[in-house]
Protein backbone atom coordinates (compact mmCIF):
# COMPACT_ATOMS: atom_id res chain seq x y z
CA UNK A 1 0.00 0.00 0.00
CA UNK A 2 1.43 3.25 -0.37
CA UNK A 3 2.06 5.85 1.99
CA UNK A 4 -0.43 7.95 4.01
CA UNK A 5 0.85 11.28 2.11
CA UNK A 6 -0.68 10.09 -1.06
CA UNK A 7 -4.02 10.83 0.12
CA UNK A 8 -4.51 14.35 0.75
CA UNK A 9 -7.33 16.15 2.79
CA UNK A 10 -9.53 14.40 4.71
CA UNK A 11 -9.13 10.98 3.46
CA UNK A 12 -5.99 11.12 6.08
CA UNK A 13 -7.92 9.93 8.47
CA UNK A 14 -8.95 6.77 6.72
CA UNK A 15 -5.21 6.18 5.55
CA UNK A 16 -3.72 3.95 8.46
CA UNK A 17 -6.41 1.31 8.56
CA UNK A 18 -6.37 1.08 4.55
CA UNK A 19 -2.82 0.89 4.21
CA UNK A 20 -2.64 -1.83 7.02
CA UNK A 21 -6.04 -3.83 6.43
CA UNK A 22 -6.76 -3.46 2.87
CA UNK A 23 -10.07 -4.76 1.25
CA UNK A 24 -10.74 -6.54 4.70
CA UNK A 25 -10.92 -2.43 5.87
CA UNK A 26 -13.19 -1.45 3.44
CA UNK A 27 -15.53 -4.49 3.97
CA UNK A 28 -15.34 -3.65 7.62
CA UNK A 29 -15.87 -0.27 7.85
CA UNK A 30 -18.61 0.21 5.20
CA UNK A 31 -20.45 -2.73 6.41
CA UNK A 32 -20.84 -1.19 10.16
CA UNK A 33 -21.54 2.74 8.43
CA UNK A 34 -24.52 1.01 7.00
CA UNK A 35 -26.21 -0.71 9.96
CA UNK A 36 -26.01 2.35 12.34
CA UNK A 37 -22.69 2.82 13.25
CA UNK A 38 -21.42 6.39 12.25
CA UNK A 39 -18.33 5.22 10.64
CA UNK A 40 -15.98 6.61 7.52
CA UNK A 41 -17.50 4.28 5.11
CA UNK A 42 -17.60 6.54 2.23
CA UNK A 43 -14.22 8.55 2.62
CA UNK A 44 -12.71 5.18 2.96
CA UNK A 45 -14.35 3.70 -0.18
CA UNK A 46 -13.40 7.33 -2.20
CA UNK A 47 -9.27 6.45 -0.69
CA UNK A 48 -9.26 3.02 -2.26
CA UNK A 49 -10.48 4.03 -5.69
CA UNK A 50 -7.97 6.82 -5.28
CA UNK A 51 -5.66 3.93 -4.31
CA UNK A 52 -6.87 1.78 -7.45
CA UNK A 53 -6.46 4.75 -9.93
CA UNK A 54 -2.89 4.66 -8.91
CA UNK A 55 -2.36 1.07 -9.41
CA UNK A 56 -2.39 -0.14 -5.64
CA UNK A 57 -5.80 -1.48 -5.31
CA UNK A 58 -7.88 -3.02 -7.83
CA UNK A 59 -10.79 -1.03 -8.69
CA UNK A 60 -13.66 -3.50 -9.57
CA UNK A 61 -12.95 -5.44 -6.28
CA UNK A 62 -13.28 -2.23 -4.36
CA UNK A 63 -16.92 -2.09 -6.03
CA UNK A 64 -17.72 -5.25 -5.81
CA UNK A 65 -17.11 -4.98 -1.86
CA UNK A 66 -18.52 -1.91 -1.10
CA UNK A 67 -21.88 -3.31 -3.16
CA UNK A 68 -22.27 -5.89 -1.15
CA UNK A 69 -20.73 -4.60 2.25
CA UNK A 70 -23.33 -1.96 1.96
CA UNK A 71 -26.76 -3.98 1.01
CA UNK A 72 -25.10 -6.39 3.57
CA UNK A 73 -24.85 -3.58 6.43
CA UNK A 74 -28.19 -2.59 5.40
CA UNK A 75 -30.01 -5.51 5.84
CA UNK A 76 -28.91 -5.98 9.22
CA UNK A 77 -29.67 -3.17 10.12
CA UNK A 78 -33.32 -3.80 8.74
CA UNK A 79 -33.58 -6.72 10.83
CA UNK A 80 -32.73 -4.82 14.06
CA UNK A 81 -35.62 -2.54 13.73
CA UNK A 82 -37.86 -5.28 13.03
CA UNK A 83 -36.86 -7.54 15.70
CA UNK A 84 -36.01 -4.83 18.23
CA UNK A 85 -38.06 -2.30 16.81
CA UNK A 86 -37.44 1.34 18.86
CA UNK A 87 -37.21 0.10 22.05
CA UNK A 88 -34.03 -1.57 21.12
CA UNK A 89 -32.81 1.43 19.18
CA UNK A 90 -33.54 3.97 22.04
CA UNK A 91 -31.42 1.45 24.83
CA UNK A 92 -28.36 0.99 22.76
CA UNK A 93 -28.85 3.86 20.09
CA UNK A 94 -26.82 5.83 22.04
CA UNK A 95 -23.75 4.27 22.29
CA UNK A 96 -23.72 4.70 18.32
CA UNK A 97 -24.53 8.43 18.64
CA UNK A 98 -28.52 7.18 17.23
CA UNK A 99 -30.46 9.66 19.74
CA UNK A 100 -34.21 9.34 19.86
CA UNK A 101 -34.42 12.69 18.31
CA UNK A 102 -32.05 11.17 15.85
CA UNK A 103 -34.20 8.80 14.47
CA UNK A 104 -37.68 10.37 14.96
CA UNK A 105 -36.14 13.05 12.04
CA UNK A 106 -34.98 10.17 9.93
CA UNK A 107 -38.24 8.36 10.37
CA UNK A 108 -40.95 11.35 9.27
CA UNK A 109 -38.72 12.18 6.60
CA UNK A 110 -38.35 8.42 5.60
CA UNK A 111 -42.23 8.52 6.02
CA UNK A 112 -43.09 11.57 3.73
CA UNK A 113 -40.83 10.40 0.84
CA UNK A 114 -42.01 6.25 0.56
CA UNK A 115 -40.10 3.56 -0.94
CA UNK A 116 -37.95 6.27 -3.04
CA UNK A 117 -36.15 7.33 -0.10
CA UNK A 118 -34.40 3.92 -0.06
CA UNK A 119 -32.92 4.82 -3.29
CA UNK A 120 -31.59 8.07 -2.44
CA UNK A 121 -30.65 7.45 1.33
CA UNK A 122 -26.86 6.17 0.36
CA UNK A 123 -25.92 9.97 -0.61
CA UNK A 124 -27.63 11.67 2.27
CA UNK A 125 -25.43 11.59 5.83
CA UNK A 126 -27.55 10.37 8.20
CA UNK A 127 -30.15 8.10 6.43
CA UNK A 128 -26.97 6.12 4.52
CA UNK A 129 -26.21 4.68 8.29
CA UNK A 130 -30.66 4.76 9.33
CA UNK A 131 -32.01 3.86 6.31
CA UNK A 132 -32.56 -0.06 6.88
CA UNK A 133 -32.43 0.32 10.74
CA UNK A 134 -36.08 2.66 9.62
CA UNK A 135 -37.29 0.34 7.20
CA UNK A 136 -37.51 -2.36 9.84
CA UNK A 137 -38.92 -0.20 11.91
CA UNK A 138 -42.09 0.93 9.85
CA UNK A 139 -42.08 -2.28 8.44
CA UNK A 140 -41.41 -2.01 4.89
CA UNK A 141 -41.85 -5.46 2.97
CA UNK A 142 -38.18 -7.52 2.84
CA UNK A 143 -38.34 -8.11 -0.76
CA UNK A 144 -39.08 -3.95 -1.22
CA UNK A 145 -36.58 -3.02 0.72
CA UNK A 146 -33.89 -5.26 -0.65
CA UNK A 147 -34.58 -4.05 -4.23
CA UNK A 148 -34.62 -0.68 -3.34
CA UNK A 149 -31.60 -0.56 -1.31
CA UNK A 150 -29.66 -2.49 -4.17
CA UNK A 151 -30.33 0.03 -6.71
CA UNK A 152 -29.55 2.96 -4.12
CA UNK A 153 -26.07 1.01 -3.29
CA UNK A 154 -24.85 0.37 -7.09
CA UNK A 155 -26.10 3.81 -7.53
CA UNK A 156 -23.68 5.03 -4.59
CA UNK A 157 -20.95 2.96 -5.35
CA UNK A 158 -21.31 3.48 -9.23
CA UNK A 159 -20.79 7.12 -8.43
CA UNK A 160 -17.57 6.96 -6.12
CA UNK A 161 -15.54 5.04 -6.93
CA UNK A 162 -15.67 6.25 -10.31
CA UNK A 163 -15.52 10.15 -10.17
CA UNK A 164 -12.84 8.97 -7.43
CA UNK A 165 -10.86 6.86 -9.90
CA UNK A 166 -11.01 9.12 -12.87
CA UNK A 167 -10.07 12.03 -10.44
CA UNK A 168 -7.42 10.87 -7.85
CA UNK A 169 -6.20 12.86 -5.59
CA UNK A 170 -7.67 16.29 -7.55
CA UNK A 171 -11.24 15.28 -6.50
CA UNK A 172 -10.21 16.65 -3.11
CA UNK A 173 -8.71 19.95 -4.92
CA UNK A 174 -12.24 20.11 -6.74
CA UNK A 175 -13.90 19.86 -3.97
CA UNK A 176 -12.19 22.37 -1.58
CA UNK A 177 -12.95 24.58 -4.78
CA UNK A 178 -16.69 23.67 -5.01
CA UNK A 179 -16.79 23.90 -1.57
CA UNK A 180 -16.15 27.94 -2.20
CA UNK A 181 -19.39 28.04 -3.84
CA UNK A 182 -21.73 26.09 -2.35
CA UNK A 183 -23.91 28.88 -0.75
CA UNK A 184 -24.61 29.95 -4.38
CA UNK A 185 -25.12 25.66 -5.72
CA UNK A 186 -27.84 25.73 -2.69
CA UNK A 187 -30.11 29.31 -3.37
CA UNK A 188 -29.66 27.87 -7.20
CA UNK A 189 -31.47 24.79 -6.18
CA UNK A 190 -33.58 27.12 -3.84
CA UNK A 191 -34.79 28.54 -7.03
CA UNK A 192 -35.36 25.73 -8.90
CA UNK A 193 -37.36 24.06 -6.42
CA UNK A 194 -39.12 27.42 -5.98
CA UNK A 195 -39.98 27.30 -9.70
CA UNK A 196 -41.48 23.75 -10.10
CA UNK A 197 -43.39 23.66 -7.05
CA UNK A 198 -44.86 27.25 -8.53
CA UNK A 199 -45.59 25.53 -11.49
CA UNK A 200 -46.73 22.49 -10.60
CA UNK A 201 -49.62 24.18 -8.30
CA UNK A 202 -50.57 26.19 -10.57
CA UNK A 203 -50.94 23.26 -13.18
CA UNK A 204 -53.34 21.83 -10.22
CA UNK A 205 -55.17 24.41 -9.59
CA UNK A 206 -56.08 24.63 -13.66
CA UNK A 207 -56.58 20.96 -13.33
CA UNK A 208 -59.28 21.60 -11.34
CA UNK A 209 -60.77 24.24 -12.79
CA UNK A 210 -61.15 22.70 -15.95
CA UNK A 211 -62.54 19.53 -14.06
CA UNK A 212 -65.36 22.06 -12.16
CA UNK A 213 -66.55 23.59 -15.09
CA UNK A 214 -66.96 20.30 -17.50
CA UNK A 215 -69.03 18.70 -14.36
CA UNK A 216 -72.63 18.62 -15.28
CA UNK A 217 -74.55 21.23 -13.40
CA UNK A 218 -77.24 19.93 -11.50
CA UNK A 219 -80.76 20.85 -11.86
CA UNK A 220 -83.16 22.43 -9.43
CA UNK A 221 -85.87 20.35 -8.63
CA UNK A 222 -89.51 22.14 -9.74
Amino acid sequence: MPPSAELPGFLHSVAPILDRWGYLALAVVIGVESFGVPAPGQTIMVAASIYAGAGRMNIYVVALISFFAAVIGDNIGYWIGLRGGRRVVHRWGKYILVTPERLEKAERFFARRGNRIIVVARFIDGLRQLNGVIAGITKMPWKTFTIYNAIGAALWVGWWTTVSYLLGANLVTIMEHAHRYKWLAIGAVVVAVAIYVTLHVRHIRRRRARATAAAPIEENPA
